[in-house]
């Protein structure tokens, strides 16, 4: 059913990855120029693709084992995401000044967090449903 606490997680994962990317700058470069995920292409990109993901795992509440698939792949490409930011702050070749980092790279870290909530609830209600197909 929609209504159940994963569906929340699964929200909140949605909003998370399809708003504050372009709200919250990822990086600040040495000029004072501040990067927003609008500005590179494939960063957007994958954060599309995990509201998507995230989007589709609530439309998927009848089938509790895909739903349970979905959102691992969606923890996968939050954790590409994140091996890439952490990528990306620590090979700044050529920089005299140290450039800063923004709090939108912690995003991928919140979205697994709440897609692991998500999991853990989907994972209790197909045991509670296994548990009462037995008794009948």
């Amino acid at each position: 059913m929609i209504q159940r606490i994963q569906t929340f997680f699964l929200l909140i994962v949605g909003l998370i990855s399809g708003v504050l990317p372009f709200f919250l700058n990822l990086w600040v470069e040495v000029g004072g120029k501040e990067v927003f995920a609008q500005d590179q292409v494939i960063v957007s990109l994958v954060f599309y693709v995990a509201t998507v993901l995230a989007v589709v795992s609530i439309l998927m509440y009848k089938k509790r084992q895909n739903q349970f698939v979905v959102n691992r792949l969606n923890m996968i490409l939050n954790l590409f995401l994140l091996g890439f930011f952490v990528y990306r702050s620590l090979s700044l070749s050529g920089e005299t000044v140290v450039s800063e980092k923004g709090i939108g790279m912690l995003i991928p870290v919140f979205s697994i967090v709440f897609l692991v909530l998500a999991n853990r609830a989907i994972k209790k209600d197909e045991d509670l449903v296994k548990s009462v197909d037995r008794l009948r």
